[in-house]
């Protein structure tokens, strides 16, 4: 008789657990009211746009921290690569890359980057194994980074450490740039 419950119980388990990882893994891409969804009514292609400040009642989407300027490019690889310019701000500086479906999968701040303008140029692996190679530049002169799909979202972030401050963050992160490449 315990064998039998211990059996059932095993299996509600194996059951449960197969629901919850299906339910998991599978609802982020039904979801029809993602980032992408939201910001593509408000936000042009490759070129960036400050969100407005977020408040309680109401942020252009959801988590947004309030110390923080943020603009958004909803960019488009399709055409040919991206160059991608964010000027610094005084206190913080940080630019997050998104997939189609809100994966982050590439970030940098203003301290990895060592300079006074975060400088880089976004493109698919296709894009990139067609560029030719050029034996006199290092890694050090042109970061690259590989999209892994053609559409996605760059945030620029900049840290306002004081709400008097919120102007200076918000004209750094206004004035990133994401232009197509020729």
């Amino acid at each position: 008789m315990l064998i039998r419950w211990l059996l059932w119980l095993l299996a509600g388990v194996i059951l449960g657990g197969i629901v919850h990882f299906t339910t998991v893994l599978w609802l982020p891409r039904a979801a029809t009211r993602d980032a992408y969804a939201r910001l593509e009514p408000v936000t042009p292609v490759n070129s960036f746009t400050l969100l407005p400040e977020p408040t309680p009642e109401k942020a252009a989407v959801p988590f947004m921290d309030p110390a923080f300027a943020a603009a958004v490019c909803r960019y488009d690889l399709g055409s040919g690569a991206i160059k991608l310019t964010a000027p610094v701000s005084q206190a913080y500086t940080s630019v997050t890359f998104y997939n189609r479906t809100g994966v982050a999968y590439y970030a940098i701040n203003d301290r990895a980057a060592g300079r006074r303008v975060i400088e880089l140029d976004l493109m698919t692996t296709a894009q990139r194994e067609a560029l030719p190679t050029e034996e006199d530049v290092t890694a050090a002169d042109r970061l690259i980074v590989e999209s892994p799909t053609p559409t996605g979202l760059i945030v620029v972030r900049a840290l306002s450490p004081e709400p008097g401050l919120r102007a200076m963050a918000a004209a750094a992160v206004s004035a990133a740039k994401c232009t197509p490449q020729p």
